[in-house]
């Protein structure tokens, strides 16, 4: 059974025990939480070269997979003709779900004239515009941001705030946007893309993309909060199921949780729901992405083996 008593029989709460601590029913199971990562120097800023991204085997991989098509990347010939929302949404404007909502509103113009039609096909020497903007295939770019505090998740200020597109502004010269939200206190990581069939899959609440936080807390957790939390508290919004939950000291003010749900300030709000004050919220992984050698501020580009994993494996 776990060991819910949080003033004794705890080891430290260095990090490497930390990480062997069991944080559910079954004894010796090792913790998904552990201390805040330490973070490198080293920062993918310095080469900003966009990676070469092998599109044909993840074209293979996914025929291999039986996985339905998710990206037009896959998409590397010209010689036939594309759905108009697949090709919007290779524009980075958006997703394919958005784009046909751009199509059915007449916002669309192929060769100077409206289409409405859903499904609609175009050709690649098409002109396609988007209001008084020509549309074109961008090069897909995949940015891994870790998000300091006092910077907003959004691409444009009305306030002149700080915002994300600040940090990532050397990335590329594609239009990229961030996928999901950190509310301006959170920190932690955060994708940017122009893949709107990607950043669509990790948004879908259907998907169950897991995301673990690093939570600090004003006051210790109580063991029966700490039961409440794993078993789900309701909300005004409706139940809160979590995946994983875990002490990430001794004191119980840190706590690590595991959840897939992506309500508005979701961890936030649980914590609140009981009476307690979230002083420090930070992201630590999503969907299989980590801070590892990331140092807070800096953004590096995913590897391939990462995009095949969230294109075909989550």
């Amino acid at each position: 059974m776990r060991n819910r008593n949080f003033k004794k029989n705890h080891r430290s709460s260095n990090e490497s025990e930390v990480r062997n601590k069991a944080t559910r029913n079954n004894r010796g199971r090792k913790s998904r939480f552990s201390a805040t990562n330490k973070e490198s120097r080293n920062s993918g800023e310095e080469n900003i070269r966009i990676p070469e991204y092998d599109f044909k085997k993840m074209k293979a991989i996914e025929s291999s997979k039986h996985v339905k098509k998710s990206s037009s990347s896959l998409d590397t010939s010209t010689d036939h003709k594309t759905r108009l929302n697949k090709y919007i949404a290779n524009a980075g404007i958006c997703s394919r779900r958005e784009a046909d909502k751009l199509i059915t509103a007449g916002e669309i113009k192929v060769n100077g004239k409206v289409v409405t039609e859903l499904g609609y096909k175009v050709a690649p020497k098409d002109r396609v515009e988007y209001g008084r903007e020509l549309l074109a295939r961008e090069k897909k770019v995949y940015v891994l941001l870790n998000k300091p505090k006092d910077f907003i998740t959004t691409t444009d200020d009305p306030e002149n705030r700080k915002t994300v597109m600040q940090l990532v502004s050397k990335a590329c010269h594609e239009r990229i946007y961030p996928v999901g939200r950190l509310d301006r206190q959170t920190t932690g990581l955060l994708l940017l893309t122009n893949d709107g069939e990607l950043a669509s899959k990790l948004a879908h609440p259907s998907n169950n993309i897991k995301k673990i936080y690093h939570v600090e807390l004003d006051k210790p957790l109580t063991t029966e909060d700490f039961d409440k939390i794993e078993s789900g508290v309701t909300l005004d919004d409706g139940l809160a199921p979590v995946d994983d939950i875990g002490l990430i000291t001794t004191d119980g003010f840190q706590v690590g949780l595991e959840i897939h749900i992506g309500r508005n300030r979701i961890v936030r709000r649980i914590f609140e729901h009981l009476g307690y004050e979230v002083v420090k919220l930070d992201r630590v992984t999503y969907a299989g992405l980590t801070k590892k050698d990331l140092p807070r501020g800096k953004w590096r580009y995913l590897s391939e083996k990462e995009l095949i994993n969230l294109k075909y494996f989550k």
